[in-house]
């Protein structure tokens, strides 16, 4: 059901940022499989171009997978204070419109523009201006989902890119949702898509049709919200610089491993894409735990804390692959890893040295 006045939410994202960066500071990258990350056998893709993912290239994918699916790729260390400096100018163009913006990343933002600063009175022109004026003065291209709330806007932001925009209206919301794939929603990853396609579920329109409390009764807290995003209702406020408590990252995998080599080379990608929030955000924190969960979706959490905050990636995984080796022998094969980093400091980020994502 939607408020007597719906709000004009915008979800800004840029497209392939720190591989678009580096296009444009380097025209002989322009065209060309680009791959920011380490290229070494151990090195993970923290981001890839479009004509990278061409040939399925991703981020958090192991270098050495890359290379295979691309010989072509051409690696690009990654330059977080140049990727710092063009997100604050993304983010002083937002301004010029709300106060109300909430960073996702430094290339990914919601915005809250039910009262503009510009009196604009439709969303959908807001985005148009905020994408040419990042484009006119970063030369890279920004798309943009506009809707009531922000569970909708993520979804449009999808459906247009590279350099476009899209827009779900009130009334629509639930015949866009319905159409589309459970894996599709944002918030269900393919480990949780499985449990649902096991139930029957496949659809939006499946997923409304489940009684709240099933949804309850095998997903716990989540299946309230994915009753709710069912449902397209998403009343979560855009939060103007909000502090992340913790981040953590996890895989599903499509067979499920027994062997421990096997399991501590699958760390590698995850314990990269935390420190990435790290290093993009200048935080780290004390805690580590370890997630695992067995091919039954029996799930257990081990957990480390540290004096001070986990100094650099070599350190997080070493950690977590600590963690993850005192599990063994193992009860049955692992399905689904995760790494969390929880504690998050940022008078403590680097303390224990210079922050190194590769």
């Amino acid at each position: 059901m939607l408020p007597a006045e719906p709000r004009k939410i915008i979800h800004l994202d840029m497209d392939a940022f720190y591989a678009s960066v580096e296009q444009r500071d380097d025209p002989a990258l322009r065209g060309r499989p680009v791959a920011v990350g380490g290229s070494r056998e151990r090195g993970v893709v923290a981001a890839a171009s479009y004509e990278a993912r061409h040939y399925g290239v991703r981020s958090a994918m192991p270098a050495a997978t890359a290379r295979r699916l691309c010989p072509e790729l051409v690696f690009v260390s990654p330059r977080f204070d140049v990727y710092k400096e063009v997100s604050g100018q993304i983010r002083a163009i937002m301004a010029e419109y709300t106060p109300l913006i909430e960073p996702v990343a430094l290339d990914e933002a919601y915005l809250d523009v039910t009262h503009n600063l510009p009196g604009i009175p439709h969303a959908t022109r807001i985005a148009r201006e905020i994408r040419a004026k990042i484009l006119a003065r970063t030369q890279l291209t920004a798309s943009a989902g506009i809707s009531y709330n922000k569970f909708l806007a993520k979804l449009a932001s999808d459906q247009r890119k590279p350099n476009g925009q899209f827009v779900i209206p009130p009334g629509q919301g639930l015949a866009f949702v319905e159409k589309l794939a459970v894996g599709q929603f944002h918030g269900i990853g393919p480990a949780t898509a499985a449990r649902l396609h096991a139930l029957g579920i496949f659809t939006g329109a499946d997923l409304r049709a489940q009684p709240e409390a099933l949804l309850r009764q095998h997903f716990g807290k989540a299946g309230g919200y994915y009753h709710a995003i069912a449902h397209a209702e998403d009343h979560r406020p855009v939060q103007p610089d909000r502090l992340r408590k913790s981040v953590g990252a996890e895989t599903t995998f499509a067979h499920d491993l027994h062997e421990l080599p096997d399991l501590l080379a699958a760390l590698l990608p995850v314990a990269a894409k935390v420190w990435a929030y790290c290093q993009r955000s200048g935080q780290s924190g004390r805690t580590l735990t370890l997630k695992v969960k067995y091919a039954n979706f029996q799930q257990i959490t081990r957990s480390r804390t540290q004096l001070t905050a986990v100094p650099d990636e070599a350190a997080l995984l070493r950690l977590g692959q600590e963690l993850l080796t005192a599990q063994f022998p193992l009860p049955q094969g692992v399905r689904l890893l995760g790494l969390s980093l929880s504690g998050l400091d940022a008078e403590t980020a680097g303390a224990g040295g210079q922050l190194t994502l590769f």
